[in-house]
């Protein structure tokens, strides 16, 4: 899963950016910013980061299980996992 850290703690301007955020492409290591909040592409993450961090209580998990996003929210950051598409060689 690759993970897209977004500097906020305001869910109210991470849901009006969230769209935009899982549609952006984004190289590794990359930094944006967008509507004043800082968005980067932390790497990927392995699965049992996700088990992990969701057993810890100051953790929100909140899934959109049709596109099998996951979001993490701790402090002042959101995390989206996003599954990573597996593609054939040519």
């Amino acid at each position: 899963m690759k993970c897209i850290s977004v500097y906020t703690d305001n869910f109210e301007a991470f849901s009006d950016i969230f769209e935009q955020i899982v549609t952006t492409e984004f190289a590794e290591n990359e930094e944006r910013e967008l509507e004043g909040i800082t968005i980067s592409h932390s790497g990927d993450v392995p699965e049992h980061y996700l088990e992990r961090m969701s057993q810890k209580p100051e953790v929100v998990v909140m899934k959109d299980k049709s596109r099998g996003i996951t979001i993490l929210q701790h402090g002042q950051v959101f995390e989206i996992l996003l599954p990573v598409l597996e593609t054939a060689a040519n």
